[in-house]
């Protein structure tokens, strides 16, 4: 709740959305502090993790969060007074699930938040949107990728996504 309070925050203030780049990195500071990409990609690669040496893993979490970054941060730029309901939370052992909400006029998303508890901290390791889990879709979609072709393709096929996306970002922001 404090991370998506904070996130709200930012796309609130009206100093940052004069300022993109200020504003991205706030959202970068809020989202990191909370997100666990190890996990993330531990879970999106399942087998093919153990497969990749600690440089090759620690590349892909690179580029793994600057795609999320890429991916979320104008969705999270669009905000606008939606309300979030927090539904339950369900705490098992190191594992916390917690549903929310997003109230917007013409619907309600359902977004549930996978945490997993590490150094005493709770870390989110997947979010579940309308149903559809980020790391499952990611590992489908990562793990057809090697089969098909290789590893170095899917990380060459990431770093296009990112640079189209930074373009993409690049382009508007020029406008």
């Amino acid at each position: 709740k404090s991370t998506i309070d904070k996130v709200i925050a930012i796309v609130k203030d009206e100093n940052l959305k004069k300022d993109k780049q200020s504003r991205r990195a706030a959202l970068r500071k809020a989202i990191d502090e909370r997100f666990d990409y190890r996990q993330m990609v531990m879970r999106s690669l399942a087998k093919n993790w153990d497969l990749r040496s600690d440089q090759e893993r620690q590349q892909f979490i690179s580029l793994f969060k600057s795609l999320l970054e890429n991916s979320y941060a104008s969705k999270l730029e669009s905000y606008s007074d939606e309300k979030i309901n927090y539904l339950s939370e369900v705490i098992k052992g190191k594992y916390a699930l917690v549903k929310t909400e997003v109230v917007r006029p013409s619907s309600t998303i359902a977004v549930d938040y996978k945490l997993i508890q590490e150094n005493g901290d709770w870390q989110v390791y997947d979010f579940v949107i309308e149903g559809v889990s980020m790391i499952r879709n990611y590992r489908s979609q990562f793990t057809k990728i090697i089969r098909k072709d290789s590893y170095e393709v899917l990380v060459q096929k990431l770093t296009d996504k990112i640079n189209e996306l930074e373009q993409g970002s690049n382009a508007s922001e020029k406008l």
